[in-house]
C-alpha cells in the first residue's frame, strides 16, 4: 500500500494484500506452528538469517499483517503486536534498557503504565524520575542522568487529558541523545501522527479506539525508524553490540532501520511470550476498517457533551482540549488540529461524594473498566485504575477525588446528555 497515504484507504487497504486466488479478507492464522520441508530452513529462520514463520509466538501472519497496517497508519517502517498496551509499553522501554538504567516519564500517565515503571521495573533495577509534562525546558533537561535511556509520556494523557507538548519533549530527548516514546492511544493516528513532530516510538494500547467495540486486549509498537542507534552507542549495547543469544548478532548492522523491532520479537517476544493472539489480531483488524469513521464521531459528541457540562450549574469543572477556553487546547490545535478524542472528565460541585452519585444514576453510560470505545462508559480513576497510587502520587499525576472519566461513545449525541441531565437532576 506504499502508493496510498490517506488514512481512509489505509484503514481500509493496508497490511492485507491477497494474491490470486487468496483470501479478500485476512485471514486467521490459527496455527502455533509452520511447516518446512529441510532443518537447514528451519535453522536459517531461528539465526535470523531468512525471514518467515515458524512458530506463533515470534510471527503470525495475521498478526504481522495488523501490524503493518497500524505501521502504515503511524507512518512507522514496523510495528510488533503484543498482548496489550501494558505489554507493549513494558517492551518499548524494556527493549532498550536494561537494570542500572534510568528512564524519564511524564506524570501525567495511565496509571498502570505509571506503576509499571515506578514499582515493577524498578524492583528490575530501572530507575524512573517522574516530571510535570508542564515543566519548563530547563526543569525538563536537568532530569536527565548519564544513564538515562528513553522518555516516555502519552500524547493525551489518561485521564486528565493534558496535549503533550512534542517540541519540547522531543527536542530535550535529542540533545540528550535518547528516543522520544509516545503512547498514542487516546488520539490514534487519526487525529494524531507522533513520528511528524520528531516521536521515535509510537505504542498503542489497541484495546481502545483502534478495536474500537471492547472485543480484544492487545497492544502495539511502532517504530519511525529515525533514531539514530549507531550515533549513541554506548549507551544501546542490545542493540549495537553483537546478541551472544543470536549467535553475535548486531541488530543495527544487519537489520538497520528494522533492529528496533526486530531485536523486540526475537529477544524479548521470544523470552516473555506476551504476543497477541491471531484471532485477536482480527477482530483488532475490523475494527482497524472503520477507526477513520469512527473518531470523528466520537470527536463531535464528545464535544457536544462537554460544552453541556460546562454549561450545568452542578458542574464543577470539566476538562475537555476541544474547548476553547481548556489549558491545552492551543497544544491541541497545534498538534491535533483535526480533534483530539472521545474522552473528557470532570468533577461535581459537591466533590467526590457527588460525583459518585451522579455515575450511580447513569443508566446509557456504564461504569466499567474500559475506555475509548462505541459505546459510553465513564469511570472514577481515584477508585479504580489509579486505586494504587498514593493520595500524593494522585495529586502528581493532576487526578483530584472528584473526577469522572467520560468517555463518549458514537450514540446519538442527545441520547447521552439526556442521561447526564437525568443523572444530574434532584
Amino acid at each position: 500500500m506504499g502508493q496510498f497515504t490517506n488514512n481512509e484507504t489505509l484503514c481500509v487497504q493496508a497490511g492485507w494484500t491477497p494474491k490470486t486466488g487468496e483470501a479478500r479478507v485476512l485471514p486467521i492464522y490459527q496455527s502455533t506452528t509452520f511447516k518446512y520441508e529441510t532443518s537447514e530452513q528451519m535453522g536459517r529462520l531461528f539465526d535470523l538469517k531468512d525471514s518467515g514463520y515458524f512458530y506463533t509466538r515470534l510471527a503470525n501472519p495475521t498478526n504481522d499483517a495488523v501490524a503493518a497496517k497500524i505501521a502504515a497508519l503511524e507512518g512507522g517502517v514496523a510495528a510488533m503486536l503484543t498482548s496489550s498496551g501494558q505489554a507493549a509499553n513494558f517492551f518499548a522501554v524494556f527493549n532498550i534498557c536494561e537494570s542500572g538504567d534510568h528512564v524519564i516519564m511524564s506524570s501525567c500517565i495511565y496509571g498502570g503504565t505509571f506503576n509499571l515503571l515506578t514499582t515493577t521495573m524498578k524492583k528490575m533495577g530501572i530507575a524512573c524520575t517522574v516530571i510535570d509534562p508542564d515543566c519548563t525546558a530547563d526543569e525538563l533537561d536537568a532530569a536527565f542522568l548519564p544513564n538515562t535511556k528513553c522518555v516516555l509520556a502519552e500524547s493525551i494523557s489518561n485521564p486528565n487529558l493534558v496535549v503533550l507538548d512534542f517540541d519540547k519533549f522531543v527536542s530535550a530527548a535529542h540533545r540528550h541523545g535518547v528516543p522520544m516514546i509516545v503512547d498514542n492511544t487516546f488520539a490514534t493516528p487519526i487525529n494524531c501522527k507522533p513520528f511528524a513532530y520528531g516521536v521515535d516510538i509510537v505504542t498503542h494500547s489497541t484495546t481502545k479506539y483502534m478495536d474500537g467495540h471492547a472485543l480484544t486486549v492487545g497492544g502495539c509498537i511502532v517504530d519511525s525508524g529515525n533514531f539514530d542507534w549507531d550515533s549513541h552507542a554506548d549507551k544501546f549495547p542490545g542493540l549495537t553490540t553483537p546478541d551472544a543469544s543470536y549467535h553475535g548478532i548486531t541488530y543495527t548492522e544487519k537489520f538497520g532501520k528494522l533492529a528496533y523491532i526486530t531485536k523486540a520479537t526475537a529477544q524479548l517476544m521470544r523470552d516473555l511470550g506476551s504476543i497477541q493472539s491471531p484471532e485477536n489480531a482480527f477482530l483488532l483488524n475490523v475494527g482497524l476498517e472503520t477507526l477513520h469513521l469512527r473518531v470523528p464521531r466520537h470527536c463531535e459528541n464528545a464535544l457536544k457533551v462537554a460544552t453541556f457540562l460546562k454549561n450545568h450549574p452542578k458542574v464543577a469543572w470539566v476538562r475537555y482540549p476541544g474547548l476553547e477556553d481548556d489549558p491545552y487546547h492551543a497544544l491541541a490545535m497545534k498538534y491535533m488540529p483535526n480533534g483530539t478524542c472521545g474522552v473528557l472528565c470532570f468533577g461535581m460541585k459537591g466533590g467526590r461524594e457527588a460525583s459518585e452519585k451522579v455515575m450511580d444514576r447513569l443508566k446509557l453510560a456504564a461504569i466499567v473498566t474500559h475506555v475509548a470505545d462505541a459505546r459510553t462508559c465513564v469511570l472514577h480513576p481515584a477508585s479504580h485504575t489509579h486505586r494504587q497510587m498514593t493520595d500524593e502520587q494522585l495529586m502528581e499525576a493532576g487526578i483530584s477525588p472528584d473526577l469522572i472519566r467520560f468517555s463518549v461513545g458514537i450514540e446519538n449525541a442527545e441520547d447521552i446528555i439526556a442521561d447526564l441531565e437525568q443523572a444530574m437532576s434532584d
